[in-house]
């Protein structure tokens, strides 16, 4: 490969510097635009010359066609960011002649790698008031309405809003239904009465799902650490979801994708060139394998990598990590294995001393991962499954919590300027408790807590027992086994048909 001389090098860096920067200054976010506009309007008045250029206005407006009275109306445009998110351009219409408005917001940030999944659990009133991003891609639903929002109209609202604007859709042409269809007429009624109800917090609990395959959707969580009832995860796109977000054809994704199956193989990196398949190959602990797949970024083909390790006194993982040459798209996972166990199991590490954050950790995907003394709490398949150590765990979670709450270029307005001053200042302890914990400055309590007994911290003194790690086995509660669908295994019957097929075989 020819190498680039320092000039071209430095005019590319450079290059890449000034496009970096007039991003940063295109979306900045509202606070920042006011103050900045404040400026110079200030510096307008005492100056004679205008500081301010008609490219340079903070709103842009555009005449556009009213879809109510085909009359002319007006278009407002701001391109801006939002706390706890990223880029949005938000909209608003307005019509001079008839006097329709109309609000809407849609995502000016890129398709991210994965889909994401939140689910909250509304239990208070304060509750209501979180804040609540819905793409145009994104479908929410609300379990105890029995009802989904499909995906149309951005929306930067809250849950209240949400609920009011659910309520407002169902009572339109009510009155008709009422004369026409009394029967449907009655039902409806019955939803938008428990709206209602949900929006004065007279009926709580309730719980809302926010899904969304661009993943450019958002439920704030709470600052105060009581995240027990949010969870946030991530999921691999579907070859139909990609074609709905234009990033693949689905028929001939899924038939390439049936293709490359029927001659997969599961081929160790170091046998490659043997033709061994699958029923040939063993699989081999601290072997590397390969097989083919879709890169749920791009869906062009792509190669997982997968390797068994066996970690000493617990048991085997297999530790699988994709990268795409294609469109650089890379992840890793751990997958645990083996048996359902009869009782789910409650591991406690007392963090004491900075060696202690070097002690590997695994948590499973169905674990939950808490420290009391930082009102951090995390659910269960929020980070997915992880095989690092205890400092690499809280790093990783601050750098996502960071990167959602303190998303602003200028740190003298951490989180934006509609985050509350109360909400900046927790914040703002918050991450300070979590930098001294990562130092191995503060003592903490790590606890995870897995129904399915998949997780793992590493003991020092092994195979003699830990003075700083307790480990209790408890029994899974009902809704931790529905929620892992162990109330739904059938085992009846279960071999009875392959020892049959055997016994015929050798009759």
């Amino acid at each position: 490969m020819d190498k680039v001389p320092p000039d071209e090098l430095s005019i590319v860096r450079s290059a890449d510097q000034t496009e970096k920067s007039k991003s940063e200054n295109l979306f900045e976010d509202v606070g920042r635009k006011v103050e900045n506009m404040r400026r110079e309007e200030s510096a307008t008045n005492n100056s004679a010359e205008p500081a301010v250029g008609e490219d340079e206005r903070v709103v842009e407006e555009i005449e556009s066609l009213c879809m109510n009275c085909h009359e002319n109306g007006s278009t407002r445009l701001l391109l801006t960011r939002i706390p706890f998110f990223r880029e949005i351009i938000v909209m608003s219409f307005s019509c001079p002649h008839c006097h329709f408005k109309d609000t809407e917001i849609q995502s000016a940030g890129q398709i991210q790698e994965r889909g994401s999944r939140y689910t909250f659990v509304v239990s208070s009133k304060n509750d209501l008031s979180r804040q609540v991003v819905k793409s145009d891609t994104c479908v929410v639903k609300v379990r105890e309405l029995d009802l989904e929002i499909p995906a149309g109209r951005g929306q930067l609202t809250n849950i209240e809003g949400l609920l009011s604007m659910i309520v407002e859709d169902l009572e339109f042409q009510q009155p008709a239904r009422r004369s026409l269809e009394p029967a449907l007429y009655n039902k409806i009624e019955e939803i938008c009465k428990t709206g209602r109800a949900m929006m004065t917090g007279e009926q709580l609990p309730f719980t809302v799902f926010v899904d969304d395959p661009a993943g450019n959707s958002w439920i704030e969580p709470s600052p105060d650490g009581s995240n027990r009832e949010w969870s946030r995860s991530e999921y691999q796109r579907t070859a139909e979801q990609n074609e709905s977000l234009s990033l693949g054809d689905a028929g001939k994704d899924i038939e390439k994708s049936r293709t490359n199956n029927l001659g997969a193989q599961i081929v160790p990196q170091l046998q490659k060139d043997t033709g061994e398949g699958l029923e040939e190959v063993e699989i081999v602990p601290d072997e590397v394998y390969s097989f083919p797949t879709s890169c749920p970024g791009c869906t062009k083909p792509c190669t997982t990598n997968m390797k068994m390790v066996q970690i000493p006194h617990f048991k085997e993982v297999v530790i699988m990590s994709t990268v795409c040459e294609q469109c650089g798209y890379r992840t890793n996972e751990v997958k645990t294995g083996g048996a359902v166990p009869s009782l789910g199991r409650r591991i406690t590490l007392k963090v004491e001393r900075a060696e202690d954050l070097s002690r590997d950790i695994l948590k499973s995907e169905s674990c939950a991962f808490s420290c009391p003394e930082l009102n951090l709490s995390i659910n269960p398949g929020t980070l997915g499954g992880r095989f690092t150590t205890v400092e690499g765990l809280l790093t990783q979670v601050r750098g996502d919590l960071r990167s959602q709450i303190f998303d602003t270029e200028d740190d003298s307005q951490i989180g934006g300027d509609s985050l509350a001053a109360d909400d900046r200042s927790k914040w703002a302890e918050f991450f300070s408790n979590m930098d001294r914990a990562i130092k191995g400055e503060d003592k903490f309590t790590v606890v995870l807590e897995d129904p399915l007994a998949s997780s793992y911290v590493q003991n020092l003194q092994a195979p003699d027992s830990d003075p700083q790690i307790s480990i209790e086995d408890y029994e899974r509660t009902k809704e931790e086994e529905d929620d892992l669908g162990l109330n739904d295994i059938n085992v009846e019957g279960y071999g009875e048909e392959d020892t049959s097929e055997t016994a015929k075989g050798t009759t």
